[in-house]
This record gives structure tokens, sequence and C-alpha cells, in this order.
């Protein structure tokens, strides 16, 4: 490879292995997790979460060390690290906090919580404040739109945030208080949060649970659909007119999904439900 004026690049220099304790006690692990699979590349995803939790990021020595452990290439370990975005590629704070701003989140208020956080910290998106305690973050669905919007710390749930929640709480982290999640597990590091997502256990007593699990949020659309959700506006029902009696012998005793179209039509004037009886055809004349 040379340089715009034809000059040979210099060789890009290799990153500096772990130091030679570091390295003993990584392979140990890496053994481990790369045993759980019939093919060792297939452990390669819980490695970067290991050598992540080494180094608070995964650096040039992190990928050399997957690369080494696993026989792959350094190029095709930096391309799946680059790939997925749980995996910090620059060195942050001790708990990463993404505000959703995917569309329902955003709609909901993701983009003023978002702004307001920048604002708050006096950092932007990807930085740190200079304590080193809070990375900020807008990340994308994190598939808890029922709880919209969501705020994340080391991937643990806040939900149905506001702006002065999430003020609240990342003023809560700088100060080092105790912050329970809305559901999951008590915050821990973001180092000790990637060598648990390693595969490694959870040491925190009575932690797990803590946060508890999710709520009616989750339920609504179910408990909709069966009839059980009584305080619904009535738009969100699909429609239960009784049948004529020209077909009631013949009707089925639940309303069908064809009901509600009707029921939409009728209840807008300018589009008025078409006429019921026998078909016509385009001169108003009954159809054979």
């Amino acid at each position: 490879m040379s340089t715009d004026l034809g000059m040979p690049m210099p060789p890009a220099k290799p990153a500096p292995p772990f130091p030679p304790e570091v390295r003993a006690r990584l392979e140990v692990d890496a053994k481990e997790v790369i045993g759980r699979y019939p093919q060792a590349r297939s452990a390669l995803l819980p490695l970067l979460h290991l050598v992540q939790a080494e180094e608070g990021y995964v650096t040039g020595t992190g990928i050399e060390f997957c690369a080494d452990m696993l026989g792959l290439t350094a190029a095709e370990v930096s391309a799946v690290s680059t790939f997925y975005t749980m995996y910090r590629r620059r060195q942050g704070g001790d708990f990463h906090v993404g505000v959703c701003t995917n569309t329902l989140c955003a709609v909901m208020g993701g983009d003023e919580i978002f702004a307001s956080l920048k604002d708050h910290l006096g950092i932007g998106n990807k930085e740190t404040t200079a304590d080193g305690v809070v990375t900020l973050e807008h990340i994308e669905c994190n598939a808890a739109c029922d709880y919209a919007p969501v705020v994340m710390v080391n991937w643990e749930f806040f939900d149905d945030a506001t702006p002065q929640s999430a003020k609240e709480l990342v003023d809560d982290l700088r100060a080092g208080k105790h912050a329970v999640p809305t559901r999951g597990a008590r915050l821990c590091t973001f180092r000790d949060t990637s060598r648990i997502l390693a595969g490694f256990p959870d040491e925190r007593p009575g932690a797990v649970d803590e946060g508890g699990a999710g709520g009616a949020a989750s339920l609504v659309g179910l408990r909709i659909a069966n009839g059980t959700q009584a305080d619904e506006p009535a738009r969100l029902t699909p429609a239960r007119r009784p049948p004529t009696e020209d077909v009631a012998k013949d009707a089925p005793a639940s309303p069908s999904s064809h009901d509600a179209p009707a029921r939409t039509a009728e209840s807008d004037p300018a589009h008025p439900a078409p006429p019921t009886g026998p078909a016509t055809d385009q001169d108003g004349d009954q159809a054979p």
C-alpha cells in the first residue's frame, strides 16, 4: 500500500499485548467461554464482552487477544466489534446512559429528554462527563415501546421517563447514589455489566429481580383482545353490531373482523358505509 505521493506507507503497529498476569487470567476465562461452543469462533461475541470488561472498551489489544484465542484475523474480529453497538470503541463512563430516540420514544418525549440531558451534563452524543461517570448516547429501539420514552443505563430499563426524571437519574449516578431500574437488575458499572454479558455469574446478591419485571403496559393489547380492559376507549374495541334479522340465523355468535371497517365508515359522515343488501353492478341494477 502506498500514499497518494507514491511513497510506501509504514506498516500498522500491532497493539501492545496484555501484561502477562492479565493475559494469563483472561486466557482462563476465555477458554471457559470457548468450551461452551462446538466451534471456537462462535464464542467471539462473549469474548468481546470479556475484553471490554477488562479495559472498559474494545481496544486493539482486546481485538488481538480475541483473534489469537479463536484463530481469527484481527480484521475479522474488528469487523464484528464495530458492527454491534454494545461494544464501545473508546473509553467511556462507568454508566452508559442511552436515550431511545427511535420513532415512538421520540414522539413521546425521547428527543426532549436527550436534548435536556445534553444541556444538563454539558456533553454531546457519545461524550463522557469530566468526572468519568456518565457517557451519554442516543440509541435505537430497545423493544420497550410500551413504556416509551425509555432511558437505559448499562442496558437496564428506566421506563416512562421525563426530562426531569432523567436529570435526577444522572445526578444520582454522579453523586454515587443507588439507582434501581424500573425492571431488571440493580445497576452495576459498565465493566461489570460487560463481564455478566460475557456469560459469567451475576454475583450481586438479590440483585437480579430487585427492579421487578414488566408491568401492565405490556399486557394492554392482550386485555383489549380478551375484552377485559373495561376502561379503554371504545375506539380500541371491535364493533359489536347485532346481525340483521335476514342473516341472524347464519351469523356467527361473535363478530368477525369484517365488522371493524364498517364501524369506521359509520363513524365518519364524510365516508358513509356502503349500503347493505344485494350486490349491484355499475348501473345500480341487482347483480345476477
